[in-house]
């Protein structure tokens, strides 16, 4: 499958992308997941937005969190893959490409995530380890997890 990777800070997303981003995490976290939630955070102002398109339709999407915005540390957040790509390997490449472009684009620090606990060993396959306590969120459990500073 050919992807196509871009990555811009929200003040250069065109309103196309900003609709298809919010599209995408609302049918997998609100719809899909069933949750009622307030997605628009005031978050995404300051970060960058990864965006894995299949030719014209987006696919997967990771939000980029500077330090201090969600966490003391770098976070990546929103992490989500269309269920239309789901077990083809798109998300191990959303992964791939966010880690790759946190660390070109915030820096060298350690990488703190709010990962759902049924996906810890995805993550853990990138080097995550679990930082924490099991807790809810919007009805899912949830475990914090860092990803040391790359030596």
């Amino acid at each position: 499958m050919e992807l196509t990777a871009s990555t811009k800070p929200f003040n250069q997303l065109t309103s196309f992308e900003l609709y298809a981003i919010l599209r995408l995490r609302n049918e997998v976290f609100v719809v899909e997941q069933n949750c009622v939630f307030q997605d628009a955070d005031n978050k995404d102002q300051n970060c960058y937005h990864l965006m894995l398109y299949r030719q014209e339709e987006l696919v997967a999407y990771a939000r980029l969190v500077p330090a201090g915005v969600t966490f003391p540390e770098i976070s990546i957040g929103r992490i989500v893959t269309s269920p239309a790509v789901r077990g083809t390997g798109v998300g191990k490449i959303l992964m791939q490409h966010a880690l790759e472009q946190t660390y070109t684009l915030l820096g060298q620090g350690p990488i703190r995530i709010g990962a759902q606990l049924y996906a810890t060993g995805f993550y853990e396959s990138f080097g995550f380890e679990s930082a924490g306590s099991i807790y809810d969120e919007d009805g899912i459990d949830h475990i914090e997890m860092i990803k040391p500073q790359p030596e």
